[in-house]
């Protein structure tokens, strides 16, 4: 059974910072793309930003040189580190496991909820 859990979500105050987590259990995590995305009210659902398992990154616009995503596949864990907040960033977060081997393999947290206000 696949699980991604995330964590680190919380209220925080314009130009501040936070640290998302995920981890994933159920699938060979070194050779998933892990991503995250976000959700505000009344929004569809953005890419924040993703790394393959060969450690490409790329980032959505919105959030290029504030947010920093990383991985470490010894414990099977992806992370965003967030600076800078906006209340623009107010969403909920979802972490997300992707792999295309022929099929594609595609599965979602249950996401963590940021607020940046003050």
């Amino acid at each position: 059974q696949v699980q991604l859990v995330e964590s680190g979500g919380g209220l925080v105050q314009p130009g501040g910072s936070l640290r998302l987590s995920c981890a994933a259990s159920g699938i060979v995590f070194s050779i998933y793309t892990m991503g995250w995305y976000r959700q505000a009210p009344g929004k569809q659902r953005e890419l924040v930003a993703a790394v393959t398992g060969s450690g490409n990154i790329g980032y959505g616009g919105s959030v290029k040189g504030r947010f920093t995503i990383s991985r470490d596949n010894t414990k099977n864990t992806v992370y965003v580190q967030m600076n800078s907040l906006e209340p623009e960033d107010t969403a909920v977060y979802y972490c997300n496991a992707r792999l295309t081997i022929g099929n594609t393999y595609n599965y979602w947290g249950q996401g963590t909820q940021v607020t940046v206000s003050s």
